[in-house]
């Protein structure tokens, strides 16, 4: 009976609580995010996965939107010169490259941004994008931009930035006969008064976002 009874009792080797586990040391737990990754939609790249750094303001245009966007554009997309200002993780210039547009120049001032922005499109190997880190009102002051057909204007929210941008690309020549403005705003704020020859013609609102298309 003492032999069973120490067979019992004898603890079982190299088994711990699952409560006492803890991390080893000089390790750190790694959690797994899906926040900075986005899927193209459409095209020749549908489905693929895209990763873009942490940042401020860093906000990929919402898979439902770009699909609702890129209906509107079904018929111009293609062949098309794109600017896609405020660039940030590129969601809409990657999208518009995957629809076989021309062209897309992306315009973005963070380094961090600008640097993934060039490694997917190695990754993609697309050779008819452009790249310009700096201030997309620097950019817009140039000459010999452009002329681009279809502009991608997303500004950071709350900043009261579409107003200005929107003067900047009428005034900035860049802009080819009848070439078609996307803005995306805070839902919250009224769009500003557009250049006097520019129009809506979609617009829409998805969660805490409006967005238009506009004809100029």
């Amino acid at each position: 009976m003492l032999k069973n009874s120490q067979t019992r009792k004898k603890p079982l080797l190299g088994k711990k609580p699952l409560a006492s586990k803890k991390p080893l040391a000089g390790k750190k737990q790694v959690v797994k995010k899906g926040s900075n990754e986005l899927r193209i939609i459409g095209g020749q790249w549908r489905g693929r996965k895209l990763k873009f750094p942490d940042g401020e303001g860093l906000r990929p245009t919402m898979d439902r939107v770009r699909e609702t966007l890129f209906n509107w554009l079904q018929a111009d997309i293609a062949d098309a010169r794109c600017l896609d200002l405020f660039s940030g993780s590129g969601a809409l210039g990657f999208e518009a490259l995957s629809r076989f547009a021309a062209q897309v120049v992306m315009v973005d001032k963070n380094p961090q941004a600008i640097t993934m922005l060039r490694s997917n499109l190695a990754l993609l190997k697309a050779d008819n994008a452009q790249v310009m880190q700096m201030d997309a009102a620097t950019y817009l002051q140039q000459e010999n931009i452009g002329p681009f057909d279809i502009v991608f204007l997303d500004p950071p929210f709350n900043q009261h930035l579409v107003e200005k941008f929107c003067q900047l690309l009428n005034q900035s020549g860049c802009l080819s006969e009848q070439a078609l403005i996307y803005i995306e705003m805070e839902k919250n704020t009224p769009l500003p008064q557009l250049p006097e020859q520019w129009h809506i013609t979609k617009n829409k609102t998805a969660g805490q976002l409006a967005y238009y298309l506009i004809d100029t």
